[in-house]
């Protein structure tokens, strides 16, 4: 039965989760966000207080319930596993000894990775991050074309459920990194089921520390066990030792698989302090696990102080500083807290949110920034802060949004068509929500951009839209730290040309 139970919760959580991520159409309400602020690591991030005692509670009381059903990474992992023993009928488990100093080796990378802000190795860790850039960047584009596809079929007859979507690849950088997670994880789960959880996954070390003293637990009962070795075998964590009648905890995930293939009843999850055999510190190890964690802080502060900042796009060249998503308040409080989950990405309606390469320097690859390629961002959306679950992007109120300076806009009078053309536009100016940017006279009748940056939002809309190519006549300087504006902008007077210098 309990394994039953925890298939069902499983199952369910992955697919509102997966289904959260893939949704392009809004189809889910924003409550379904719950199951991505339910993960571990960005909790932690963010000081989701509830969720981190919750998630403790839980695990001292009854074991890795998280890694079992909650983490949606550990699912991914029963799911491959489940599919290669169906294709491997004869595929069976045995009891492995714990890689110990290797599991709290990528402990301390972690840490030392984020101490430093080098949280792109952070976020390559976390197991959350990691399957939700694996369904954004791999399967979102698959389910697109899919819809797509629904969409031509159903529109033959006359029938517009569906409706066309545009697929594209925000990044081929995190496209590769996803392909290389998915394909890493899916061979281990297909050939040792949970390795990745119980040798590289840092959330899954941690709470299997905790996990040791659990009130409840798997137990074995001496005097119903005969040792035939069932559960062993059919242990996808390799933790059950069933010559010894032992069971590492700090590695059982309470699958309970093996309460179902026990025919002799001698497994039972129950209440009861297990005592465990007695280990010697090894100080070697400690000291080992020491240096290298000083030399991981070391070597990733040095990384991250080596910024290389690189323009998003080929008409925005002139960008020298990356402009992050409103609510990151800065580059620094983005890049200490951004685990590259790219939920903000799969979920801007404008599609402006992409990953990072190397626009915020090394220590900022594949966390988010604003291109203005497709579209603008738009003046009354606060979707990406109202879905990051690690505190990077924080919560706007609209009159916030509206008072948030991202950037401020930059004018290249050599550009313009205008100039060039001697022909009026004015689109930059139509698009502009705050009046940053306005039309003056400047000769023969013709009208030109004037800008006022301090009541500049950096939405971008006029780089968007200025049709000046290759090289756009006004775009968004991002700004490292963002500020606050005057909302209602004043009008500006009839001037002379030459008080503008034209």
């Amino acid at each position: 039965m309990l394994r039953k139970i925890r298939i069902v919760v499983s199952v369910l959580l992955f697919g509102v989760l997966s289904l959260y991520l893939l949704d392009f159409a809004d189809l889910l309400p924003m409550q379904f966000h719950a199951v991505a602020q339910l993960q571990l690591l960005p909790a932690l991030l963010s000081l989701n207080v509830a969720v981190l005692i919750g998630v403790l509670v839980v695990t001292f009381l009854f074991g890795r319930i998280y890694c079992s059903s909650v983490c949606p990474l550990g699912v991914c992992q029963d799911v491959v596993n489940f599919v290669s023993r169906k294709l491997r009928k004869k595929k069976r488990f045995k009891y492995r000894k714990p890689l110990t100093l290797l599991r709290w080796l990528f402990v301390g990378i972690a840490i030392a990775a984020f101490v430093a802000g080098f949280t792109f190795l952070v976020g390559f860790l976390d197991p959350y991050s990691a399957f939700s850039r694996m369904v954004v960047h791999v399967f979102k584009p698959i389910y697109m074309a899919g819809n797509n596809l629904l969409e031509g079929i159903f529109s033959r007859f006359d029938n517009h459920t569906f409706f066309a979507a545009s697929v594209y690849l925000t990044s081929v950088f995190s496209l590769v990194v996803a392909l290389v997670t998915l394909l890493g994880v899916g061979l281990m789960a297909a050939l040792n089921g949970r390795d990745y959880c119980n040798t590289i996954c840092p959330v899954g070390t941690t709470l299997g520390a905790v996990s040791k003293y659990a009130l409840f637990k798997i137990r074995i009962d001496d005097a119903k066990c005969n040792s035939c070795g069932s559960c062993s075998r059919n242990c996808k964590a390799s933790c059950i030792d069933s010559k010894q009648h032992q069971i590492d905890y700090s590695r059982c995930i309470n699958c309970f698989d093996c309460l179902d293939v026990c025919s002799k009843n001698a497994m039972s999850f129950r209440y009861g302090m297990v005592k465990t055999a007695n280990t010697k510190v090894d100080k070697s190890k400690r000291t080992f696990l020491m240096v290298l964690g000083g030399a991981g802080v070391a070597t990733t502060k040095v990384l991250a102080s080596k910024a290389l900042p690189i323009s998003a796009a080929s008409n925005t060249a002139k960008r020298q500083v990356p402009i992050s998503p409103p609510g990151s308040l800065s580059h620094t409080n983005l890049m200490q807290k951004c685990t590259s989950c790219h939920l903000c990405v799969s979920k801007c309606p404008q599609q402006i949110i992409q990953p990072a390469f190397t626009e915020y320097g090394l220590a900022g690859v594949m966390q988010p920034v604003l291109t203005f390629d497709r579209g603008f961002c738009n003046y009354d959306c606060t979707i990406c802060s109202d879905v990051c679950p690690a505190g990077a992007i924080l919560p706007l109120a609209m009159e916030a949004k509206h008072r948030t300076q991202m950037g401020v806009v930059r004018f290249v009078k050599e550009n313009c068509i205008v100039f060039t053309d001697e022909t009026n536009c004015g689109a930059c100016s139509e698009h502009c929500p705050t009046q940053a940017v306005s039309m003056v006279p400047y000769k023969n009748d013709l009208d030109i951009p004037y800008t006022q940056t301090d009541i500049c939002v950096g939405c971008g809309g006029c780089e968007y839209v200025c049709p000046a190519l290759p090289n756009k006549a006004i775009y968004v300087e991002g700004l490292s730290v963002h500020n606050t504006i005057t909302i209602v902008a004043e009008k500006v007077e009839e001037v002379k040309v030459d008080d503008f210098g034209f």
